[in-house]
């Protein structure tokens, strides 16, 4: 059998083409999609009440976001465990009539090599619309595990 492409761009095992073989092409099935969940450190100025720091947080990164057309990030306050019962509460402290308010944000990374791949993917997305915001990666989910177990 001549040495080339069985198909657009498989090779049976063993045959090689374009400096690729059989074992280079099922690498790229290892890939997997992601679902990465970012928190971000937003200021609010000139405000007075928590929900109303909470209100505007969310609205400037989400027109930020959009602008970016990256509508697909979801976007919401984030929680705080009590450190003395542990039940959690918005994320946002005010003091001189400046707020931070702890954004969660949510978005799906597909065909990533690895958590690591997906969390840099997302960090990358989301700095690049959300400029000077302190971000840091919260948790990395392989969504296609999730859906094999269902």
């Amino acid at each position: 059998m001549p040495e080339g492409n069985i198909g657009a761009g498989v090779f049976a095992p063993g045959q090689r083409g374009n400096n690729r073989d059989i074992r280079g092409a099922a690498l790229l099935t290892d890939m997997s999609n992601y679902l990465v969940a970012l928190e971000a450190a937003w200021l609010v100025r000139d405000v007075e009440a928590i929900d109303d720091a909470i209100g505007v947080a969310v609205s400037e990164a989400g027109r930020r976001l959009n602008e970016a057309d990256m509508d697909y990030v979801e976007v919401e306050v984030g929680s705080t465990p009590c450190p003395a019962c542990g039940e959690p509460f918005d994320s946002a402290f005010i003091a001189a009539d400046t707020a931070l308010v702890g954004l969660g944000l949510e978005m799906k990374v597909f065909n990533a090599d690895s958590e690591q791949h997906a969390s840099r993917i997302a960090k990358s997305e989301v700095g690049g619309a959300l400029r000077d915001v302190p971000l840091k990666v919260i948790d990395t989910f392989d969504t296609e595990d999730a859906e094999d177990e269902n």
